[in-house]
């Protein structure tokens, strides 16, 4: 049995079915499908479409269902073309006459977009909660690194010493970014669309804004062709989490190279780490690689998507039946993915001799040189063309450059105090900059944003 037989006759042709079905995929909208066929039933009762006699019997069929779903004893049949056809199927047997009454006023239009925003809204939640716990560990990591200090690079060529702390709470607030993009997107997702219909609403004295108020949603639909065809906040959502995969794309590439040991900066805990079948000496950062690697995976999930909505014109149409793998596996990813890099990084062990070792190669001083002749009145530019001059010595007669920078009339023995460990890096003052002064500041800054994120978040 179809739910369109009366104007469909016969049976559809097993290649339709097999091309059509989605109940492989939507089987995990069952808890939101039930809800909203509650939320329905209690609309059509308090509208007085339905008798309160006749609301009890499709309660009940719908308690039974999910009770049959969640002991899996439900017995799906071939004509189960999604889990909704399925839900209702199932609430027809059990309440007979009554139980067709279900589907009074509700096109699948407006129920499974319905199902879909509850999933939506919550998995978010569940997404950003895990970014924070992310942010968590960086703060503590951030806590504990205290003075340590490494090369900042840009063109991964060393720059200027920063704080480890600093470079790790540069990877907080982007992720502070992504759990403000979530949020924003569950706000505006946070309508419902039952009581749309097919696409035009319907004659009966429905009660979407009690529906929308008893799903727990802010607001219902305010055009109900608008209702059933949108699908932005599908969009949304792959963005949100696609760019969030795109930063844990860059952390987990830094923590590729730091644990190499050209860069050695930091040492992978065992239980996070993997070895190879063929190589003994072998400590593999698998996690970071899955990491860096499964950020093309969302970032095409999004790109296939909006290529699906761009040619659709109003209302519903068929395609957006594609909404739901990409989003589903977008959601499994991140859900994998945070609890196991917060466990990476929460043990590895970060190799302070090393990282300063690094910092403190005489380069690395060359922009405090230039700045130190700026405080004695030469122009930047010119104070750039001098430093950069010695540099090119250096390199060019090796020669170290604090040997030259002492021969220089311009700059001298006084200078040399530039060259001492931690020096420069204890320079950087300008607020949100690399040194003691701001981190200690930024730190503050980013525990209150991590403590707001994660009480608004556990409401």
């Amino acid at each position: 049995m179809t739910l369109w037989q009366g104007r469909i006759q016969g049976e559809p042709a097993p290649e339709l079915m097999a091309f059509t079905v989605s109940l492989s995929v939507d089987l995990r909208l069952a808890e939101d499908d039930l809800a909203g066929c509650r939320a329905h039933v209690r609309g059509l009762e308090r509208s007085g479409i339905i008798a309160g006699e006749e609301a009890k019997v499709l309660l009940t069929a719908l308690d039974r269902v999910a009770q049959e779903l969640e002991e899996a004893t439900f017995v799906f049949r071939p004509g189960d073309e999604d889990v909704h056809t399925a839900i209702e199927r199932r609430v027809t047997e059990i309440g007979g006459s009554v139980g067709a009454k279900l589907h009074t006023g509700r096109s699948r239009n407006d129920q499974v977009v319905t199902a879909l925003r509850l999933y939506t809204k919550r998995q978010l939640r569940r997404v950003a909660r895990a970014v924070v716990a992310l942010q968590e560990v960086l703060l503590d990591r951030a806590d504990a690194a205290g003075d340590t200090y490494l090369p900042g690079y840009t063109h991964l060529q060393r720059a200027q010493p920063v704080l480890l702390a600093h470079h790790l709470l540069a990877h907080g607030w982007a992720l502070a970014r992504d759990v403000d993009r979530l949020r924003a997107t569950i706000v505006r997702l946070d309508v419902c669309p039952l009581g749309a219909g097919a696409l035009a609403g319907s004659s009966l004295a429905l009660d979407p804004d009690g529906v929308a108020a008893d799903l727990g949603f802010a607001r219902r639909f305010d055009n109900s062709l608008d209702a059933v065809a949108d699908r932005d906040f599908v969009a949304e959502a792959l963005f949100d989490l696609a760019l969030l995969g795109v930063h844990l794309s860059r952390l987990g590439e830094e923590i590729v190279l730091w644990s190499t040991e050209e860069f050695g900066f930091l040492h992978l805990d065992d239980s996070w780490a993997t070895g190879s079948s063929m190589l003994p000496q072998k400590k593999n950062p698998d996690v970071a690689e899955l990491a860096r690697g499964k950020s093309g995976r969302l970032i095409g999930q999004l790109a296939g998507f909006l290529a699906t909505l761009k040619g659709l014109p109003l209302a519903y149409n068929r395609d957006l039946q594609e909404d739901k793998e990409p989003l589903f596996d977008a959601v499994d990813q991140m859900n994998l993915a945070l609890p196991a890099i917060c466990g990476l990084l929460a043990t590895v062990g970060f190799d302070d001799h090393r990282m300063r070792a690094a910092a403190d190669s005489d380069t690395s001083v060359a922009v405090d040189l230039a700045e130190w002749l700026v405080d004695r009145g030469m122009p930047f530019r010119d104070a750039h063309a001098l430093v950069g001059g010695l540099v090119r010595s250096c390199i060019e007669r090796h020669v170290p450059l604090a040997e030259l920078v002492e021969a220089h009339p311009d700059l001298g023995t006084e200078a040399l105090a530039l060259f001492e460990p931690g020096v420069a890096v204890a320079r950087r003052r300008t607020p949100g900059g690399a040194g003691p002064g701001p981190v200690a500041e930024q730190l503050a800054r980013f525990r209150a944003v991590v403590r707001e994120n994660g009480e608004a978040l556990s409401e």
